[in-house]
């Protein structure tokens, strides 16, 4: 039975790298592989995966409208399929989650997604949050914070340093940036 796995973690834990090997080594094996990315996310180029060690990928796109069963059953009938793996997943809508279980359901292609699991507010995203209800496994990928401790947070920072509280759950690029920290750390910066 195919499975629907997410793979969650707080910023540069890594997950793109972890997604890029986990692409290779299909590929190594002659097995076919659908990438996907948020279209949103343009930092690195559309429609390309990026790590920060210097790996990449061309992926297809999906914003709010894709319909991801189709696309990738439409993918599959071209050939096998062994697995399709999601960057950026926690930008995935509800129904595209249920499209991602439908694909490991009726077309029996395993499903990797990679996201994070909550905001710069310490909130779900809906793809994570869906995600986090649905797949078959969840694996969390482990980052550290600046004390040490395992980060499991995303505090977003202004170009001075200071923690942002408000605003819209999806930044990509422009002047802020994010830190990944402990649950101690951020509510700390938070208040400061």
């Amino acid at each position: 039975m195919a499975k629907l796995y997410f793979y969650y973690a707080s910023m540069n834990a890594g997950k793109s790298t972890t997604l890029l090997q986990a692409d290779f080594n299909y590929r190594e094996r002659g097995m076919a592989t659908m990438l996907w990315t948020a279209g949103a996310d343009d930092r690195e180029g559309a429609g390309r995966i990026s790590s920060r060690i210097g790996l990449s990928a061309p992926a297809h796109m999906f914003d709010g409208d894709t319909d991801m069963f189709d696309a990738i059953a439409a993918r599959a009938d071209e050939g096998p399929l062994a697995c399709v793996l999601v960057d950026e997943a926690q930008f995935l809508a509800r129904a595209q989650v249920l499209d991602l279980a439908r694909v490991c359901d009726e077309l029996g292609i395993p499903v990797l997604c990679y996201g994070l699991r909550t905001d710069f507010r310490g909130e779900l995203f809906a793809g994570s949050a869906a995600l986090l209800g649905l797949a078959d496994a969840l694996v969390e990928l482990k980052a550290v914070c600046e004390c040490g401790a395992k980060a499991t947070m995303n505090l977003r920072i202004d170009a001075e340093g200071h923690a942002v509280s408000e605003g819209a759950q999806m930044a990509i690029g422009g002047n802020e940036r994010y830190v990944a920290l402990c649950r101690k750390h951020f509510m700390a910066r938070l208040r400061s």
